[in-house]
């Protein structure tokens, strides 16, 4: 296999690769530090020019997701081999026509640089061109997770989209609750433990709707006011609140 880019994703399945048995020939990347690092990670050889790029059986091209068209065109790959990208909102049309052997290998999952992930448990979703590709990228993504499914570029952006909110609007309210400490003078990391609590709480329940709570859902509009008026000074702040805390109440009308 060869890994195109050095970016978190290259970096982590540079590790889940090596950790797993699966051979790495090359990491492709144009940032040299950050190519010889993922290389290291793998047991690999680094490459920065296109006309050294390995011939291999496989083909990872983990960059951002609108990169991902612009770096395959600009690469040359074996014949009969299978070429795939990692990006949960593309389609397998990003890559080029003149590859026999399109699919797409998109594990569900935020990385970060320096950062170890639980490849067996991360959620794994391919789809490929033709029965070929398909069964070859399928194959490694059971060498490195015990989660393996198909799903179309459909399926995959609704995936990326509840990514966003479960990770990224998630942490951001993090930072959020963290800011209104400041504020107070006091330190962020009070809400660790919270943090921990409710998101154990929610992979327990199945269905965190059912273990909602806070002045929103109970309709405690008085703590509601509170909260707004010491949110007075950060209008973009208190729409969020206001927003989100009509959600969590429309939420509870609809399952009443």
């Amino acid at each position: 296999m060869v890994i195109i880019g050095s970016g978190n994703v290259a970096e982590s399945l540079a590790r889940a690769a090596k950790e797993q048995g699966v051979a790495v020939e090359q990491v492709f990347a144009r940032n040299e530090v950050r190519g010889r690092m993922v290389a290291q990670i793998a047991g690999a050889d680094w490459c920065g020019d296109v006309r050294n790029v390995a011939r291999s059986d496989i083909y990872l091209i983990a960059v951002s997701d609108g990169a991902v068209a612009d770096v395959a065109a600009t690469l040359p790959f074996a014949d009969d081999a299978v070429v795939a990208h990692t990006a949960g909102s593309v389609g397998l049309e990003a890559l080029p026509a003149r590859v026999t052997h399109r699919a797409v290998f998109y594990p569900f999952m935020t990385f970060t640089a320096g950062r170890a992930v639980d490849w067996r448990s991360v959620p794994v979703f391919v789809e490929a061109s033709d029965e070929v590709a398909l069964e070859r990228i399928t194959l490694l993504a059971r060498r490195l997770s015990d989660r393996v499914a198909q799903a179309d570029t459909a399926q995959r952006a609704r995936l990326h989209l509840a990514g966003v909110f479960a990770n990224n609007f998630a942490n951001a309210m993090f930072a959020a609750a963290g800011d209104v400490l400041h504020e107070a003078g006091l330190p962020a990391d009070l809400t660790d433990a919270l943090i921990g609590e409710t998101a154990a709480k929610a992979i327990a329940s199945h269905n965190p709707a059912t273990v909602q709570t806070g002045p929103a859902v109970r309709g405690d509009k008085a703590t509601q006011e509170r909260h707004r008026t010491l949110l007075a000074e950060d209008a973009l702040l208190r729409t969020i609140y206001d927003k989100i805390s009509e959600y969590i109440w429309q939420k509870r009308i609809s399952k009443s």
